[in-house]
């Protein structure tokens, strides 16, 4: 299937631009352009009853958090949202436009989570800090308006990478209970050596040279990068973890890792949903003010969210 027209005259506007790729600045630098850029792709998401921001206590200091509840009413269902950017970039403004939508459209409480972030915080405090916020959420849910028997995290690209590794952790743990995961273009093999890698790690937005700079902000020297915490495609064991929903795009060097990761999910006996936007690239999902396909793939999350918290 060839590249969808709309993610193409993305691509062109970006050549035409001349501005500069993300590995080429500083990681500072990076936010800002991304945070920027984020804003004009946003489009118009619905509104939430209430946008409230959260302190949550985390491993080292407290961490920032939104939470975006479409009503009054308690025991809501929680979505825990861990944003994208190659555990260097991204924000909460950055994805405020996907948390509107699937806290609308699937009816429930999602808190979004802004946990520390690379080169000045190396693996694994992204991982420390998801892992500690989901298990304040789950433990406060009463207090937050939030029902927790009914509790699912999720996220894309390097938070659908968090979002695997946070189940993987809490069923190690024994707690807390996770209803959903909601994978979207996840990271789940960090050695970059399937062949998708190749066929699409350039012309499309997330290349090569833009995912090595993000591992290299990430994970020191001496990290293990096929631990489990950080390629949860290599855990030995993926059973008895919550039904996962995960999306791909088909213009993404993460692709096969995603389709590697769901295939396995199956095998181990979880229930999954295999869902692919074979035209679409990276990161699409948080641009529905300029690609149709974005809107059509939160309202699947949104659709898949609401049949995980109504089981």
């Amino acid at each position: 299937m060839p590249l969808d027209p709309q993610a193409k005259a993305l691509l062109d506007k970006i050549e035409q631009s001349g501005a500069p790729a993300y590995n080429t600045l500083s990681a500072q630098e990076a936010r800002l352009l991304y945070d920027k850029a984020s804003e004009l792709a946003q489009g118009s998401p619905p509104v939430p009853q209430a946008v409230t921001a959260l302190k949550i206590p985390g491993p080292v200091s407290e961490l920032d958090a939104l939470m975006y509840k479409p009503e009054d009413d308690d025991k809501l269902p929680i979505l825990i949202y861990f944003h994208g950017g190659g555990y260097t970039i991204g924000s909460l403004k950055s994805h405020d436009c996907v948390c509107r939508t699937l806290c609308v459209e699937a009816h429930c409480i999602v808190i979004a989570v802004d946990y520390r972030l690379a080169p000045e915080h190396k693996y694994p405090a992204a991982v420390d800090d998801s892992f500690t916020a989901t298990q304040w959420i789950a433990n406060n849910a009463d207090s937050l308006g939030g029902d927790a028997e009914r509790i699912a995290v999720g996220g894309d690209s390097a938070g659908g990478n968090l979002a695997a590794v946070v189940c993987l952790k809490a069923r190690e743990a024994g707690a807390p209970h996770l209803v959903h995961q909601l994978l979207i273009y996840p990271g789940t093999d960090m050695s970059c050596s399937f062949p998708s890698h190749k066929t699409f790690g350039q012309d499309y937005r997330l290349t090569n040279e833009l995912i090595d700079w993000f591992y290299q902000q990430y994970f020191a020297p001496d990290s293990d990068t096929g631990h489990w915490l950080a390629s949860p495609l290599n855990a030995d064991d993926l059973s008895q973890l919550p039904p996962a929903f995960v999306l791909s795009a088909g213009f993404d060097p993460l692709q096969d890792e995603d389709k590697a990761y769901a295939d396995k999910l199956k095998q181990a006996g979880v229930a999954v949903k295999y869902s692919h936007y074979e035209g679409m690239l990276h990161g699409f999902i948080a641009m529905p003010g300029l690609f149709d396909k974005a809107r059509e793939a939160l309202s699947e999350c949104a659709a898949e969210l609401r049949k995980a918290f109504a089981t």
